[in-house]
């Protein structure tokens, strides 16, 4: 039998960071990606997000990647909001995502970290939040490379 525990931070955005989780809604879709990620066999410890964006803390599977339940995740999600008509406009995730590995040692400040996602935005935008992330973990940002 394989024993496998790798943690992984996915922080994935609206389609151009459109504002389109409203407070009324983000509990809704979040219940909605709990319930889809157990359906799934996706093991997801914890889930929050702000007004454009999801962070969830997922535990890969043995024959789970990071796309492969990002895609299953995000493109679920989009079609359940779209079917019953969730948002005025039609919802649609961004491409990309974020992605990073959490140790056991940080485990419990990133569930927190997530836990707290309205009182972050409180005094942090996404942009800011994102660039915070792209520096913390030697990402490049595309259009600095131009």
């Amino acid at each position: 039998m394989s024993y496998v525990k790798i943690w992984v931070h996915l922080v994935f955005a609206t389609k151009n960071r459109t504002p389109l989780l409203t407070k009324e809604i983000r509990s809704d879709v979040h219940k909605h990606i709990i319930i889809n990620c157990k359906n799934k066999e996706i093991f997801l410890q914890s889930i929050n997000g702000y007004s454009e964006h999801v962070h969830c803390l997922i535990s890969l599977g043995k024959n789970q990647s990071i796309s492969q339940v990002s895609q299953l995740i995000k493109g679920e999600s989009s079609f359940w909001i779209n079917s019953i008509k969730l948002t005025s406009e039609k919802f649609i995730w961004q491409d990309d995502y974020f992605a990073v590995s959490v140790s056991e040692s940080q485990f419990d400040k990133v569930v927190t970290y997530i836990k707290n996602q309205e009182a972050h935005h409180a005094t942090k935008s996404f942009a800011e939040e994102t660039d915070e992330f792209m520096k913390n973990y030697g990402w490049t940002n595309v259009k600095d490379e131009k």
